[in-house]
């Protein structure tokens, strides 16, 4: 993983991307929730065909997975011809992946190997389903490393031979944004990241 002691402005390189787009190309966009998706499909719509990518295999209990997917999908009503793909939960797979990491603190190695299992069935989706790039919505929070997810991504892209969409949708007050957005569409929003051990502390 590349140092986070030089950041890369990944708002600027998404921009920079985004110029040399030719016609509307498929993106597979992996979100975690409804509200984090709504600020990141209102800023790419008019750049990309937009599918929603719900895999969260992360989120604890499966009651709350079924009501940020059904939040997410309150946030897709919104938003004409944006897509969702929604594999079936599977805790077992997160738990198998973070295996001797459980008390891990949270930001720390246990949610990046999260981050790389998450992004890495998308790119692999992504790829096998011919969309033209991959990203995510995860760098809309506040409470995520926007350089480790950005590094991770396109570690990913390299290998499995699809483009990454870089992010910084915290930019131009995004976060902001989907909380204002949140309250428009009338939203759950949750008060931690997702997995049994974010509960411990309690944050988004």
């Amino acid at each position: 993983m590349k140092s986070t002691n030089f950041k890369i402005n990944y708002d600027i390189k998404m921009q920079e991307q985004i110029k040399t787009l030719e016609g509307k190309p498929k993106l597979l966009l992996h979100s975690c929730c409804g509200p984090c998706s709504s600020a990141c499909i209102e800023r790419l719509l008019s750049f990309f065909d937009i599918t929603i990518f719900y895999y969260n295999p992360n989120i604890y209990p499966a009651e709350e997975f079924e009501k940020r997917l059904f939040n997410q999908n309150k946030v897709i009503s919104h938003f004409e011809d944006v897509k969702i793909v929604s594999p079936t939960y599977n805790e077992a797979e997160y738990l198998e992946t973070i295996k001797g990491l459980e008390g891990e603190v949270e930001g720390g190695k246990r949610c990046d190997v999260c981050f790389e299992l998450r992004l890495t069935q998308t790119a692999r989706y992504a790829k096998m389903h011919g969309f033209d790039y991959f990203g995510t919505t995860l760098t809309v929070s506040s409470h995520k490393n926007e350089q480790h997810i950005n590094s991770i991504g396109e570690k990913i892209a390299q290998s499995e031979g699809v483009k990454f969409l870089y992010s910084d949708f915290k930019k131009h007050e995004g976060y902001k944004r989907s909380i204002e957005l949140s309250k428009q569409f009338d939203l759950y929003r949750q008060n931690y990241c997702g997995c049994r051990f974010s509960t411990r502390r309690g944050e988004e």
